[in-house]
């Protein structure tokens, strides 16, 4: 449905499955505890730079949940990103990422195997974000909001129970203390697909990619 919206009000969309996913190669290692996804996505925005019908200055990305987490990482390691836009987005700091989502010491079964165990090495290796701030602060996106390529639009339910709503409300309250623009949206009632809000939502989001991305 989102490929479609996007690609009915005049855009080119390239839909990535990550390694491991989908038919494409390789393992699983997951987003947070490995570059891999995001190294995946500049991959892709490389090969979509050259497509023919493209144009390599008027990119956007859009990302769902661990999706809005490669996306806020793409964003702050590329300047040809001219726009982003964030649903649900798993994009809290890493000690909110350790102390405020699917924490393994309560073992929730929804945590897959390698979401455990890449906290659980982190800490082995480098201390917790007591312990070694700088660490944890060097491999967070949040850390370098200001050097964002472009816009940020962010929409997250008010009751999604994968991903917090706090993680947005703070990504919002860094990138307008780095002086970015920043959009956020909230849905009342809405879960972590944003199913209820879907059809505004969607709206939003070709609004602000016509705006930054077309120009418009």
């Amino acid at each position: 449905a989102y490929v479609d919206a996007l690609a009915r009000s005049g855009y080119i969309v390239f839909k990535s499955d990550y390694r491991g996913h989908g038919n494409s190669e390789g393992g699983t290692p997951g987003g947070y505890g490995s570059p891999a996804y995001t190294i995946d996505v500049l991959n892709a925005l490389g090969s979509i730079e050259r497509y023919p019908d493209a144009d390599p200055d008027r990119i956007g990305m859009w990302g769902h949940s661990l999706g809005g987490h490669v996306t806020l990482r793409s964003m702050v390691v590329t300047q040809n990103i001219k726009a982003g836009v964030i649903w649900a987005g798993v994009v809290g700091s890493y000690p909110e990422l350790l102390n405020h989502w699917r924490q393994p010491s309560r073992n929730t079964p929804t945590i897959p195997i390698n979401a455990r165990r890449w906290r659980q090495e982190f800490i082995e290796q480098y201390g917790t974000p007591e312990e070694n701030p700088e660490f944890w602060a060097s491999i967070s996106p949040n850390t370098y909001v200001a050097d964002l390529s472009g816009p940020i639009e962010l929409h997250h339910g008010t009751v999604d129970s994968e991903v917090p709503l706090q993680f947005s409300q703070e990504l919002y309250d860094e990138v307008k203390a780095a002086g970015k623009t920043i959009e956020f949206y909230t849905y009342p009632g809405s879960d972590h697909n944003i199913s209820q809000g879907f059809t505004l939502a969607m709206q939003r989001t070709v609004a602000f990619f016509d705006q930054y991305v077309k120009g418009k």
